[in-house]
């Protein structure tokens, strides 16, 4: 028996091998196991390879698996393309359909089950994916009642002849592996699971719902992978507490949107990815130097230009932080994993709203799209700040214009909401006076723009970052979003003294609070998803010990594997070992 197995469905873009997978895991998270998933899917409607890989574990992961234990294949190019990734004594279920071969060099099984054939017999082709779903469920020995359970809720509205067919396919696909069972030369039986109730869920999803329990009332957004299922889910969503939600004809227009309705006093967002974040530069330094808070959630993903628009990078970084033009203060975040995006989402409006400024949520495509067990939500954590914000009438203030940019200690002034008696004062791109009327002038201008800065200079999050180990360390890793959960685990795997930090405020960066960490270290790597190291530059831009820091990058648009970030790690020991 096994605590944990990776199993993998591949097939032709639009055949229906997303929600193959779909179910599969989310049947299996039901029963209690906890689950990472990671999607290839092509630029594409139709047509192509595509393929779910699905870790199930009876322990929390939060990082694909090194290698796949169980491989589905649709069609030859899904065992062309991935049997590579089989372990020794791993198989494939394969469909008859289309005469499967393997590699004889593999040392793994090939079962051939008619998928379609008994799909077409029981009425529909499109229930394939019901008998390989059975099929896999007899292989590792799991119990039919809770796929049924979840064919019924998924198709029950289509009527109760949908949902029978379906449990048909789901028992001959069972069956079918059944009769196969003797000749297995593997275990692929999982250990039972705990049976806790946990959330699956994307990272789009874990922000989208972080965005309502923060207060969002309005969103406007134009579509783009990987962003686009936050958008979809408050469409679905957001119109049930009074917001709405505004598809608009490009970024530039959705971000000036959210800038409009944050200053008019509802808390909105707008998300897209990095081709749609650069259009939205100019007025991330409106909202800059207007101090009106917004919110931008950006899901990073291959780049430049349309570069790898379905796959997973981490290059938007010095973007994000140094895009705009002129200086404005501005928060950069990064949730550690799929259960942080929740909280850091609520977190990131606070902060927009009490130091009105622009605060940017990155993601990437594997948090944003990669489906993962997380444990329930605390709402007693959410919490609601809105800082110097007024509501009330402003006594003494019916003839003069409101001072909306006093120059206050903190940077920070108060800011009324449109309509508020007494509140009336300008506002302006240009540089301005106190009262928000245009002022060129060096003195004015020396002020307003200490001012702004002044707000997030000693600026640290409660919890800038997640250390797992001590202080001192043979070697600190250093690592953001969806890395986090792969460079944790070979950490480990290797018997030595190693820290590793999920860095969650990039910027400002937490220089006081890591130090610390960074003095104590012998040697430093920082692990990221992007060619030109950019979270390494950022680093070295805040601390001295060049000497001592390391990259590790990977740009090819797969996520890391554990074993890949284990392997590095073990040639950095060997050559101190060696020194």
């Amino acid at each position: 028996m096994n605590e944990q197995l990776s199993w993998k469905v591949g097939g032709q873009q639009g055949e229906g091998i997303e929600s193959t997978g779909e179910i599969f895991s989310t049947t299996l998270n039901r029963m209690g196991y906890h689950l990472y998933s990671y999607r290839h899917f092509s630029s594409r409607i139709k047509g192509g390879h595509t393929n779910n890989n699905v870790r199930i574990s009876t322990k929390e992961v939060r990082a694909v698996s090194d290698n796949i234990n169980i491989l589905v294949a649709f069609d030859q190019q899904t065992i062309d393309l991935n049997s590579h990734e089989l372990v020794e004594g791993g198989i494939i279920l394969a469909d008859s359909k289309f005469n499967p071969e393997k590699d004889e060099d593999l040392d793994v099984q090939l079962i051939s089950i008619p998928f379609t054939a008994t799909a077409k017999g029981l009425g529909s082709q499109l229930m394939k994916n019901m008998v390989a779903i059975g099929a896999s469920a007899r292989l590792m020995n799991l119990e039919l009642q809770p796929f049924k359970d979840m064919i019924y809720t998924m198709f029950i509205k289509k009527g109760q002849e949908i949902v029978d067919s379906n449990h048909e396919a789901l028992i001959q696909g069972y069956q079918l592996m059944d009769d196969e069972m003797d000749t297995l030369r593997g275990d692929f039986e999982m250990l039972p699971s705990d049976s806790d109730p946990r959330l699956f869920l994307i990272g789009n999803d874990a922000i989208s719902f972080g965005a309502l329990n923060a207060g969002v009332r309005f969103m406007a957004a134009y579509p783009i992978t990987p962003a686009s299922e936050i958008m979809e889910y408050m469409i679905s969503h957001l119109p049930k507490v009074g917001g709405t939600v505004i598809q608009t004809e490009d970024e530039i227009a959705a971000v000036t949107m959210a800038i409009g309705s944050n200053y008019a006093g509802a808390r909105s967002f707008t998300s897209s990815a990095g081709p749609g974040l650069s259009l939205m530069m100019e007025s991330i330094g409106l909202s800059g130097m207007t101090e009106t808070p917004l919110v931008i959630v950006d899901t990073m993903r291959g780049g430049p230009s349309t570069g790898l628009p379905t796959k997973q990078e981490q290059s938007d970084l010095m973007q994000m932080i140094y895009g705009t033009h002129g200086d404005i203060p501005k928060i950069v975040l990064a949730p550690s994993d799929v259960e942080d995006a929740f909280y850091t989402t609520i977190e990131a409006f606070n902060l927009a709203e009490y130091y009105q400024v622009p605060v940017i949520l990155l993601s990437d495509l594997q948090m944003s799209l990669g489906k993962q067990s997380s444990a329930p939500f605390d709402m007693s954590r959410v919490e609601i700040n809105r800082g110097k914000t007024i509501t009330e009438d402003i006594e003494g203030q019916e003839d003069d214009y409101f001072e909306r940019y006093s120059d206050e200690e903190d940077g920070i002034s108060p800011r009324p909401i449109p309509g508020t008696k007494g509140g009336i004062h300008h506002v302006t791109g240009v540089e301005h006076s106190t009262v928000g009327t245009p002022n060129e002038g060096p003195e004015n201008r020396q002020l307003q723009m200490d001012k702004r800065m002044r707000k997030l200079k000693d600026f640290t999050m409660d919890e800038p970052f997640k250390a797992r180990g001590g202080v001192e360390s043979e070697l600190l890793i250093l690592s953001f979003l969806s890395v986090n959960g792969v460079a944790n685990e070979a950490a480990e795997r290797i018997d030595a003294d190693i820290t590793t930090i999920n860095l969650k405020q990039i910027h400002p960066f937490p220089i006081d609070a890591m130090r610390p960490y960074l003095d104590g270290a012998k040697e430093i790597l920082v692990i990221e998803q992007n060619y030109s190291a950019q979270l390494q530059s950022v680093l070295k831009m805040n601390y001295h010990g060049h000497d001592r820091i390391r990259s590790h990058v990977k740009y090819d648009g797969t996520p890391f594997k554990p074993n890949e970030i284990e392997a590095h790690i073990n040639s950095i020991l060997k050559i101190k070992e060696v020194m």
